[in-house]
């Protein structure tokens, strides 16, 4: 059996993890921190195999090795740990006692992730959130409506996308908000359409911005049910937003294209493309990954971004699809420094894209690779637009 980890002080944290993960520049080309990012990878790596002893039983196995990590090439070619090994195993580097946070990674009643945090990985995480939206302009003194398209919380609720709602929802002072997956007792949630649409026709009176954060699929299906009801087009206040988190898994079937959807946003809520921010992230990955004004997920200056060969992991080019894998120092709490999503994406380098990230590399995802049992919060989200009602 597995010891318990042992109690650590934040004050022994590796320097080297401390300043890279601390450094305020959102956007950085590679190199110019490159050297830094393979001292921290360094360091995590030896950090979590003294503290994990599940980690240190799988460095072993696969001659991992700290010292010898000593390039970018080398820290790509680390085995990583795939994302779904954090749905059937609860794996930590620290003690119960140092958990600030412990999150799900689904509402269903599936598998789920179950990631713990400590104070210095959720803190500096929602730092580099903060710097990343600064960037695209979102934080706001201005008060603002909030319409969130996710689970409403309740006491003891731990899903991640609800958490994440949460706390972009501190990126402007809350006047009112409306959760259109209505918590209705019992850990079940039903969509609320009517109630949606009543938000913002109230809102369109007003001069107090709106912010529509949450799953893309609601926001969608709000908008058509809006104009089957034969509801007119809504022009919300000026400096409102749209912020897309959590795909359209598990509803893949009805998906519009990227510029459709804005059409439609643009078109029947007056919201610009600029104002629209598309998103990417996971509780076993909480690094941002923030949309520029093209709509590109572009790399933050703390981790990289690899797309790997379905088959043997490898690296493959920039263009070629694969599985999307991160790899950051970031995180202090669980061995998830080199991790692999179940998301087939292409890598695209920096340069290609003429916003203000463009020293950035940036990666667009085409979906979820296979079929299985596993369901994301957007996948129990989508069987409520069909009148089901998954368990959270």
């Amino acid at each position: 059996m597995l010891s318990e980890p042992s109690c650590v002080q934040t004050g022994e944290i590796p320097a080297s993890v401390q300043a890279f993960c601390t450094d305020p520049t959102a956007y950085a080309a590679d190199a110019q921190h490159e050297e830094q990012f393979v001292h921290a990878m360094r360091d995590i790596t030896a950090w979590h195999i003294e503290r994990s002893p599940w980690y240190a039983q799988f460095a072993k196995r696969h001659a991992i090795v700290p010292e010898q990590l000593r390039s970018l090439d080398d820290i790509i070619a680390m085995p990583a740990v795939h994302a779904n090994f954090f749905k059937a195993h609860e794996i930590r580097s620290i003690p119960l006692s140092q958990v600030f946070a412990h999150l799900t990674s689904s509402g269903t009643t599936g598998q789920k992730s179950q990631m713990f945090f400590d104070e210095f990985t959720l803190t500096n995480a929602r730092t580099m959130v903060e710097r990343c939206l600064h960037a695209r302009g979102f934080p706001s003194s201005t008060p603002a409506h909030y319409l969130v398209n996710g689970y409403e919380p309740y006491e003891g609720f731990k899903v991640g996308t609800s958490n994440t709602s949460q706390y972009l929802m501190s990126h402007a002072p809350v006047d009112q908000q409306f959760w259109t997956l209505r918590h209705i007792g019992g850990g079940r949630h039903e969509f609320d359409p009517f109630g949606t649409i009543q938000s913002l026709e109230n809102w369109a009176q007003g001069d107090t911005p709106v912010r529509i954060i949450g799953f893309p699929a609601f926001l969608y299906f709000t908008l058509e049910r809006m104009q089957q009801m034969g509801r007119p087009s809504l022009r919300l206040p000026p400096e409102s937003w749209v912020v897309f988190g959590g795909g359209w898994k598990g509803h893949a079937d009805k998906a519009i294209g990227r510029e459709e959807l804005l059409a439609r946003i643009g078109h029947q809520l007056g919201i610009a493309p600029s104002h629209i921010i598309e998103t990417f992230g996971s509780v076993e990955h909480s690094v941002p990954y923030i949309g520029c004004a093209r709509q590109r997920l572009h790399q933050p200056t703390w981790s990289r971004v690899v797309v790997r060969d379905v088959r043997s992991l490898e690296p493959v080019p920039d263009g070629t699809p694969g599985f999307l894998s991160f790899i950051s120092p970031y995180i202090t709490s669980a061995p998830a420094h080199s991790i692999i999503m179940g998301d087939l994406a292409v890598r695209h380098p920096a340069g290609s894209c003429d916003c203000h990230a463009q020293c950035s590399p940036w990666f667009e995802v085409l979906g979820r690779a296979g079929v299985s049992a596993n369901r994301s919060c957007a996948a129990a989200a989508a069987q409520l637009l069909q009148g089901e009602a998954p368990a959270t």
